[in-house]
């Protein structure tokens, strides 16, 4: 295997790891950082979405305590059959409509003017919300969700299929502005992300298994070791800075993107149609 490309996939496995977590997009980075590497034909889009699954690793093992506490409580707790239930309701959405209307967001939506428009507008919605009365907040920890709370959050999780939006940042802004606190949010954003993005990864691994072959297999495993090494820093780095801090500094970088979107589509540097 060329190191080069091993090397090209480390880096690509760090930049994963560091913004699928945070409001920023990852798709939007990776699509910047894959340009710039050279790393972009039609099997490193198919490596982009399966190493997210070693991102998901990081969450799994910072939220293992509750993760395994659901699991062993699943039959019998009422709790912790409404959690399983909660994450399983939020997640429903994102497949119907992604199985729906997938093919059309790929076809007509990855524009220079959408992502730019979509990083720009979601920097805006996150200063709106950070600005709101604190007293709006009535959800404190993932275990006073109701049904109809993940639901709504999972329906604002859709608009992540819009390329630019971003996953955690539709989840975690959106469930602010549906009441739910900062932790609150972006706590039950990780656990969601775990059906999602291994989901999407298996999906488009099946989907597109003619591309691949056992001697892409080291390339992915470095990518999958550096996202989860990466990305197990970042949730961590983020829970703590969450704790004290607001998620404006974000917003002001999410307008800075768009800016940069627009700057690199106009001189033909990056193919945001990726």
């Amino acid at each position: 295997m060329d190191i080069v490309l091993l090397a090209k996939a480390a880096v690509m496995g760090v930049v994963e790891g560091l913004t699928e977590f945070l409001p920023i997009s990852s798709t939007g980075h990776l699509i910047l950082a894959g340009a710039l590497l050279g790393f972009d034909d039609e099997k490193a889009k198919v490596f982009d979405i399966a190493i997210q699954t070693g991102a998901i690793l990081a969450v799994i093992i910072v939220y293992w305590q509750k993760i395994r506490a659901t699991l062993v409580q699943l039959p019998s707790q009422r709790q912790a059959q409404r959690f399983a239930t909660n994450v399983l309701v939020a997640f429903l959405p994102a497949v119907v409509l992604g199985l729906l209307f997938g093919k059309y967001i790929k076809a007509h939506l990855f524009t220079p003017w959408v992502v730019a428009t979509t990083f720009i507008l979601g920097g805006f919605v996150i200063l709106w919300a950070e600005r709101r009365q604190h007293a709006a907040v009535r959800i404190h920890d993932v275990d006073q969700m109701s049904p109809m709370d993940a639901l709504k959050v999972g329906l604002v999780q859709c608009l992540a299929m819009i390329p630019g939006t971003s996953r955690s940042g539709a989840t975690i802004i959106g469930g602010m502005l549906l009441g739910l606190s900062r932790k609150a949010a972006t706590d039950f954003s990780f656990y969601l992300a775990i059906p999602t993005l291994i989901g999407a990864g298996v999906y488009s691994l099946y989907k597109e298994r003619a591309l691949l072959s056992m001697q892409d297999l080291p390339l992915f495993m470095v990518g999958l070791v550096f996202s989860f090494l990466s990305a197990w820093a970042c949730v961590r780095w983020l829970l703590r800075y969450i704790s004290s801090h607001s998620f404006t500094p974000f917003a002001w970088y999410r307008i800075a993107f768009g800016i940069v979107v627009l700057v690199t589509a106009s001189m033909g540097w990056v193919d945001w149609r990726d």
